[in-house]
């Protein structure tokens, strides 16, 4: 998958795809349907995603809490597994906010990127204001030269598939509902870090990784598969992980560390995708150090009979 950052100056092997526009933030299954139909047009045109960076929301409400299912690079390693030819990252910016409608297409999706088709969501917006809906944008479509469709929105029993009900469902710690939405389990992915190796002294050496940015699903134990992606321990793995600020240590920033199941080896700086299959527990503090042992030697045994079982 070749990812584009820019409209401008493309070569021609990058323009004309047959591409899914949107947000994409988590690649619900109702994001994939909407990449589907767009693979799906009989054109022959590479398929591609377009989408912004940073999220819109960044840009607008700078102050919010963080909100996103998944970074950057989670998001595109979805997008290749899914089939994606050509990830277009769109910098989003007040400039490009401010485009009506008519310019946006005019001057992005037909002298820049040059697109065969477009597939939309049924609340798909653009331009400046949101002025422009998925109807707009068929009826410009249609005048400019290129085929647009618009996807209709996904329900799973009863109760339609979106990104805010996704957030709800893991900040109540049901990450299988939110799995359930998202058509794969909810995945944090990054970097490595070097932490307080408290975990190594405790029997339990854990992987840690930042939040910085990413909605913060209900802190807790979970039950996780993990996937190493980089490096020579390169692989997947079962293991639990302990996701919030570390009560019993007078923890600061909420993080993620996750201990692999029959694992040794040294994982700085390699990237790892930790899926949530299961919340465990709550964060708890405890009396004793060997109280807290005793309760991970029992996280681990549930977290093993549960990820068996799938």
């Amino acid at each position: 998958m070749r990812i584009l950052t820019t409209w401008q100056g493309l070569e021609p092997k990058d323009r004309g795809a047959s591409v899914a526009m949107g947000n994409f933030d988590g690649l619900h299954l109702g994001h994939q349907s909407v990449i589907a139909e767009a693979a799906a047009t009989p054109s022959g045109a590479p398929l591609g995603v377009v989408t912004f960076e940073p999220h819109p929301r960044e840009v607008f409400a700078p102050d919010a809490p963080p909100f996103r299912l998944m970074n950057r690079a989670a998001r595109a390693h979805r997008l290749e597994k899914l089939g994606v030819q050509r990830l277009y990252e769109l910098p989003f910016t007040r400039d490009l906010a401010a485009m009506p409608p008519e310019t946006f297409v005019d001057e992005v999706l037909v002298a820049g990127l040059g697109v065969s088709h477009v597939v939309v969501g049924a609340d798909f917006h653009f331009g400046k204001g949101r002025a422009g809906s998925a109807e707009d944008l068929r009826t410009l479509g249609a005048a400019k030269g290129f085929g647009v469709s618009i996807a209709k929105l996904i329900e799973t029993e009863g109760e339609e598939i979106s990104s805010t009900a996704i957030r709800t469902a893991l900040s109540e710690g049901r990450p299988r509902d939110a799995a359930r939405m998202l058509g794969h389990w909810h995945r944090i992915e990054g970097q490595v870090q070097h932490g307080e190796k408290r975990g190594r002294d405790l029997g339990f050496p854990t992987a840690n990784m930042e939040l910085g940015g990413l909605h913060l699903p209900r802190f807790g134990v979970y039950a996780v598969k993990a996937d190493v992606l980089t490096g020579p321990h390169a692989g997947s793995y079962g293991g639990a992980a302990s996701l919030g600020v570390r009560p019993m240590f007078d923890g600061a920033a909420p993080n993620l560390e996750t201990f692999l199941f029959d694992f040794d080896g040294d994982l700085y700086g390699a990237e790892l995708s930790v899926a949530l299959v299961d919340y465990l527990r709550p964060e708890m503090s405890f009396d004793a150090i060997e109280e807290l042992i005793a309760q991970m030697k029992a996280d681990c045994a549930r977290a093993r009979d549960i990820l068996g079982a799938l």
